[in-house]
């Protein structure tokens, strides 16, 4: 299992050190939270073009860039500056499959892996047409928005379902799980067959952020 902090709850004025500390602590990839204010009620594009900026100068730690917004494209031509591993954005951001399919091509013409995002109310079956023409899939396991909510326990079967689909379909893709993952329910995220676990307030919380990913990598 490969952990990806979100930074989402990291304090602006001790970002360079938390950080640091993070890469230390051998986090896989940094995972920036874009929310606009309209698809979530948050707006933290500045402060996470901010810790993108300062991240892609001072780690070799890919980061990954979940989009919360309604004008995906728009902020596709931000972030993808900062040369994330992927780029993610949400189904329900989508009027219809062509909008849905011009958005992978786009991505992909920027030489970013593409993530598509599936919140808790969104059935699994809404994404298995895609699956064949991206490299991810982000499987909200929380309703997004917000940090430090718990888990939603439905959502992990939608993780199930999907990795049934792909196995069942010889599809090559990565699932990931986003929202309340912590040390007592990362197992369960795991079984149900997710690769990578995005986990923020859990570790930025943590005395030592060496030792909390490490147990949650080793579960």
């Amino acid at each position: 299992m490969e952990i990806s902090t979100s930074v989402l709850s990291v304090e602006e004025e001790n970002s360079p050190h938390t950080f640091y500390r993070l890469e230390v602590a051998h986090t896989d990839y940094f995972h920036i939270d874009v929310m606009d204010g309209k698809f979530v009620e948050r707006d933290t594009v500045e402060l996470m073009q901010k810790y993108a900026d300062n991240l892609k100068n001072i780690t070799n730690i890919p980061l990954d860039v979940h989009l919360m917004v309604q004008d995906v494209k728009k902020y596709i031509d931000i972030f993808s500056s900062c040369n994330p591993r992927n780029l993610y954005f949400h189904i329900e951001a989508m009027k219809d499959k062509k909008q849905v399919l011009e958005m992978i091509k786009y991505i992909k013409d920027l030489n970013c892996k593409v993530g598509l995002v599936i919140s808790p109310e969104t059935n699994a079956s809404e994404i298995y047409e895609y699956l064949p023409y991206i490299h991810n899939v982000l499987v909200m396991t929380v309703v997004p928005g917000k940090g430090g909510q718990d888990l939603i326990p439905d959502t992990i079967d939608k993780i199930r379902e999907i990795r049934k689909y792909a196995k069942e379909n010889d599809i090559d893709i990565e699932i990931e799980a986003d929202g309340g993952i912590n040390i007592s329910n990362i197992k369960m995220i795991k079984d149900a067959g997710a690769d990578i676990a995005v986990v923020g307030s859990y570790i930025i919380n943590s005395k030592d952020y060496k030792y909390t990913i490490s147990k949650l990598k080793e579960i």
